[in-house]
């Protein structure tokens, strides 16, 4: 890891980055190719049962599958067909329908990367009505106080199925509005992307909300208002700043989305790449979950590479030439507001927990079905009877425990990978896109079904937020003037990583996987909900949350007390972060100096005397 080089220095080689993406792509695909193998499970068993569930197995129809589908081989030479077929555009043909994959996986691709679209539509609409207002008041000079960012972290940590199934039920069954299920037309597209596209929209606005008052604290967004520059001029600006550093959280937010959004295609029907995959791995179907893995690969890299541009397009010359100046937040009061709601969600959360453990969890009354909330049964009953509140009470500390866990190694992980940027760019794309129910199959192959393998597929496919956010910051850093000032005084390595670097990344980073520890519970709950890891009847939220799903539209109540939870968690994170920096500003020994030896603002060659300059340009 270099951490002493800037402007052209900093980028990765080429061809080492292009190294690391054939290799993260090859050993993924090899892992796909050894699933049925790994698993434990006789392959051929698997496909006649996807064939036909209710045909008792045989002796002899098992071998004739063996002799049918060359299992006898072994998946290397499966592998190998199979990629001598591509050249030729063949993928193969599914062992359970015997039909030819490409069509499959085109068809479905096609779907996904539509629904992808329209999501990322409503992710840039919510960012943008996120971080309108402290755009409004920064290019007028009246931000006064730092905001919390508590809006976002409730948008953000609404689980994605369940605002599926909400949409599905009020605005497709109840007022028909839009197509409930299916995929015919560009209203069947409307639901769906609003599920996906409001909590990532929530996201990346919350981080952009968190950048700006840097960007507009800097010494041209204060010339360019006492120049008389328009707003709005400074506010695209300001936007365009902050915006490179944020940008790379598009590629495992949204982009993740072809192959991440299964349980929101199986809510509304829809036949995409996600759901494709995930049938082919359950019934180890080889070729059509070969040629999805292969093209969710493709178009992680693809996506990253354009990001990746569109990043050094925003930031202009400066960080080729290294001299991009640093953004450092203005010490803003916090808001009065933001240790009243801090104290109320702990409160409410901490009654709430004491509350349910005081009761039985595993009691089951079937006469006591569905429940509504009462004085006997504060949040009501689920489909067996049993009381929701002593569920969500003794599910509270292997909830937040296992997500706090899960997300602490993603983050280390994620920084790791960041900082070595030659080796990790081609591996944070490959994994960006790599559908996390995929990971628990493959782990789960391994470890077999268990909370802490669940814990390590998220581990596997959770860190790539953080890495990308860590190269992007890095880069970024490398090229500012200060850092450039301090390797001229003869600053090491040592010194760089710990007043330079670290500090420019940790505060971000920490940021933003509070912001997703909600997002750790439902993707652990996601994997449980298949099989894959905590086992009934162990209560758990993110079960509490798939397990009543179904009966969102008959007992609302029953998703309400967990839902609630994690809000409730996800805001009281986020409160805590932002009262934790109250009043605080990144400060390195001599960066003051260094500072004021940079030149406020700069002219372009041939304008006129004092005008000011863009960052970037």
């Amino acid at each position: 890891m270099s951490v002493t080089s800037g402007g052209a220095d900093t980028r990765p080689v080429r061809w080492r980055a292009g190294a690391s993406r054939v290799a993260a792509g090859t050993a993924l695909l090899t892992a796909v190719a050894l699933l049925p193998w790994l698993s434990g499970t006789d392959p051929a068993l698997t496909v006649l049962r996807a064939r036909s569930a209710d045909q008792d197995p045989t002796p002899g129809q098992l071998a004739a599958i063996r002799e049918q589908l060359s299992l006898d081989e072994g998946p290397f030479t499966h592998l190998v067909h199979w990629l001598g077929g591509l050249p030729r555009g063949e993928a193969g043909t599914s062992w359970v329908s015997g039909e030819p994959v490409l069509p499959q996986v085109t068809s479905a691709f096609a779907v996904s990367f539509t629904l992808m679209l329209g999501a990322l539509v409503v992710t840039i609409a919510v960012a943008a009505l996120v971080c309108a207002r402290t755009l409004h008041l920064g290019s007028r000079r009246r931000l006064r106080q730092a905001r919390a960012g508590t809006g976002a972290a409730v948008l953000a940590a609404l689980p994605k199925f369940l605002l599926a199934s909400l949409l599905a039920t009020v605005c497709g069954v109840w007022l028909g509005w839009f197509p409930s299920s299916g995929w015919e037309g560009p209203q069947a597209m409307v639901l769906p992307a609003l599920a996906l596209g409001i909590p990532s929209g929530a996201m990346i606005g919350g981080l952009l909300d968190q950048s700006l008052p840097a960007a507009f604290n800097e010494p041209w967004a204060r010339t360019w208002h006492a120049f008389g520059f328009s707003t709005g001029h400074i506010a695209r600006h300001a936007l365009r700043r902050t915006l490179a550093g944020v940008l790379p959280q598009l590629l495992p937010t949204v982009v993740a989305l072809v192959g991440g959004a299964v349980a929101v295609e199986k809510i509304f029907n829809i036949p995409g790449l996600g759901r494709l995959a995930l049938d082919s791995a359950v019934a180890q179907d080889l070729p059509p979950l070969q040629t999805a893995t292969l093209v969710l690969v493709l178009l992680g890299i693809a996506a990253g590479l354009l990001i990746q541009a569109l990043r050094h397009a925003l930031l202009g010359p400066a960080l080729r030439d290294g001299a991009l100046p640093a953004l450092h937040p203005p010490a803003l009061p916090r808001q009065r507001v933001t240790l009243w709601v801090a104290g109320f969600c702990a409160v409410a959360l901490l009654a709430l927990v004491v509350s349910g453990l005081l009761r039985d969890p595993l009691h089951v009354d079937t006469a006591a079905r569905l429940l509504p909330p009462s004085t006997a049964h504060p949040l009501g009953t689920d489909a067996l009877g049993r009381d929701l509140l002593a569920r969500l009470g003794h599910g509270a500390v292997r909830t937040a425990g296992v997500a706090l866990a899960v997300s602490a190694a993603s983050t280390l992980i994620g920084l790791l990978l960041g900082m070595a940027a030659q080796v990790g760019a081609g591996l944070t794309e490959v994994a960006a896109t790599l559908p996390a129910v995929l990971a628990g199959l493959l782990t789960t192959a391994v470890t077999g079904p268990s909370v802490w393998g669940a814990a390590c597929a998220v581990c596997l496919v959770g860190w790539t937020p953080y890495a990308a956010q860590t190269a992007a910051l890095l880069e970024q850093e490398r090229a500012s003037g200060h850092m450039l000032a301090s390797i001229s005084f003869g600053a090491g390595r040592r010194y760089l990583l710990r007043h330079h670097l670290l500090p420019a990344v940790l505060p971000a980073v920490l940021r933003n996987a509070l912001l997703r520890l909600p997002t750790a519970v439902l993707v652990l709950a996601s994997l449980g909900f298949l099989g894959l890891g905590e086992q009934p009847p162990t209560p758990e939220w993110g079960r509490l949350l798939s397990e009543n799903q179904p009966y969102v539209e008959l007992a609302p109540w029953t998703v309400l007390g967990p839902a609630c939870a994690l809000v409730l968690l996800s805001v009281l994170a986020v409160s805590g972060t932002a009262l934790g920096r109250r009043g605080t500003r990144r400060h390195t020994p001599g960066r003051g100096t260094e500072r004021r030896r940079l030149p406020a603002v700069r002219s372009r060659p041939g304008s006129p005397p004092g005008r000011p300059r863009a960052p970037g340009k």
